[in-house]
């Protein structure tokens, strides 16, 4: 298995940007597709984005789109998640997983597809 840390959290007025990422170690990362979710107090974990093994392919939830962009570089073993126009609900602790795949470039949105998982981020935008 590969190891998740995520990193890039913090607090940021409504409008703002943050940018997280996450590093992997362990076995070849460029064999998982990957994908961010996220958990607010008293909720169920929820997708944010996903990603490829490739890069190629993305999805976003729909809350997120337009304003969240993931991206990876498997030479560096990073998955990337840059969030613009940030609201107050999308505070919450921000998780990176990854999902072992056979193809370059299918995209898991569920979280049962994900093992492992970092540790979580804490993102707050204050309003």
């Amino acid at each position: 298995q590969v190891q998740l840390v995520e990193s890039g959290g913090g607090l940021v007025q409504a409008g703002g940007s943050l940018r997280l990422s996450c590093a992997a170690s362990g076995r070849t990362f460029s064999n998982y597709a990957m994908g961010w979710f996220r958990q607010a107090p008293g909720k169920e974990r929820e997708f944010v984005a996903a990603i490829s093994r490739s890069g190629s392919r993305t999805n976003y939830a729909d809350s997120v789109k337009g304003r969240f962009t993931i991206s990876r570089d498997n030479a560096k073993n990073t998955v990337d998640l840059q969030m613009s126009n940030l609201k107050p609900e999308d505070t919450a602790v921000y998780y990176c997983g990854a999902a072992y795949s056979s193809s370059y470039y299918v995209t898991f949105l569920s979280r049962s597809g994900y093992d492992p998982w970092g540790q979580g981020t804490q993102v707050t935008v204050s309003s």
